[in-house]
């Protein structure tokens, strides 16, 4: 069987320094809000090209702490995509925000900026952008929206470690950035970790406050923040694996290339080739009509799948007030979507063999 991803071979290369880094926190005896963290934080931020990055605990807190440090009024609206994972949408409602959904450009299956503009009312105040599966949206016509009615843009990139937008990284072309380091990213810790990054000196300054009680000077509390800290052993083991990122990168896009011109399958929807190289390639999303049978017809010969994401969040029974939304583009997506491993541990054999798997589906 060829797993959808193998932590303990991405991980393998990085054990002994990850141990050492690891010995050396715990020898340190400082464990939250040290030398580490500083390390990483100006390390990311380099590597984003952006002014600042502020560790916290998770890419969810990350989303929820920049919404909190802009202090929108309750009620705000605040657009998002219609087709993400839930954790781009959860802090939106967590604030007593109001979230906005807008359907996806059906061929990048990221937010469609043409549909955008329709949804912006005088009560909107922040536009969410989520990376989906590896690649940057269009952040042109975005921020030439933002910038026209006045609003707000950040990016939930907790899959898009790498990726670039017109020479740019991911992580400078927004207001502000969410990073996930959740183990199974292009960047993972070994637990739940996250990050901002931004060139708002403001806002970052009033994040580091808030992530850590609402304080900057033990015991005084400036504003009512949350506990939500990247601690030093995840910024160590970070710290590890980020000077490899690019490279792992790299072959993610050998292997995306690889598949983009062997795969063809009958009626298999394939992701847009045409920004190789500036997408990071977190995941290999394509689309079939006959998805499950698909992934059936995988495992059975071999190849583990995964579904990013079966259900999408108007259908989920945590937002059943919005059960009667009519999204049908979204739904198609997550009728069809199916994801193929894509990571740096896959063997060129490995690659040709599902490849040839995904094409002998229209002759069984």
């Amino acid at each position: 069987m060829i797993p959808f991803l193998d932590l303990n071979q991405v991980n393998a290369p990085y054990i002994q320094k990850i141990t050492e880094a690891s010995s050396r926190v715990i020898n340190s005896g400082w464990y939250i809000l040290g030398n580490e963290l500083k390390t990483f934080e100006k390390s990311f931020a380099e590597y984003c090209e952006a002014t600042h990055c502020i560790g916290v605990a998770n890419g969810l807190d990350a989303i929820t702490l920049i919404l909190k440090a802009y202090d929108f009024p309750a009620g705000s609206e605040v657009i998002v995509p219609a087709n993400t994972y839930i954790a781009s949408v959860l802090p939106v409602n967590y604030l007593n925000l109001v979230p906005v959904f807008v359907e996806p450009d059906p061929r990048t299956m990221l937010i469609d900026p043409l549909r955008i503009e329709k949804a912006i009312t005088a009560n909107t105040r922040a536009i969410v952008t989520v990376d989906l599966y590896g690649r940057s949206c269009e952040m042109a016509p975005i921020q030439a929206l933002v910038e026209k009615h006045h609003l707000k843009v950040i990016t939930d990139a907790a899959q898009a470690h790498g990726a670039t937008y017109n020479g740019h990284k991911v992580g400078s072309l927004a207001d502000a950035t969410a990073f996930s380091f959740y183990p199974t990213k292009n960047l993972g810790a070994l637990g739940d970790a996250g990050a901002i990054t931004t060139n708002d000196a403001q806002l970052a300054d009033k994040v580091r406050y808030l992530r850590n009680y609402g304080s900057f000077v033990r015991y005084q509390n400036e504003y009512q923040g949350l506990n939500s800290r990247l601690d030093e052993m995840q910024a160590a083991i970070l710290s590890v694996k980020l000077p490899y990122l690019d490279a792992e990168n790299e072959r993610r896009r050998e292997i995306a290339g690889r598949y983009l011109s062997g795969l063809k399958c009958k009626e298999l929807v394939m992701p847009p080739g045409d920004r190789i190289q500036d997408d990071a390639w977190h995941l290999f999303v394509v689309r079939h009509p006959r998805r499950d049978e698909l992934v059936t017809f995988l495992e059975n010969n071999g190849v583990q799948t995964n579904v990013h994401y079966p259900l999408p969040i108007h259908k989920q029974k945590a937002y059943s007030a919005l059960k009667d939304l009519h999204l049908p583009l979204t739904e198609q997506i997550h009728r069809e979507v199916i994801s193929l491993p894509l990571n740096p541990v896959l063997t060129d054999d490995n690659i040709a063999y599902i490849i040839q798997t995904v094409n002998q589906f229209d002759y069984q």
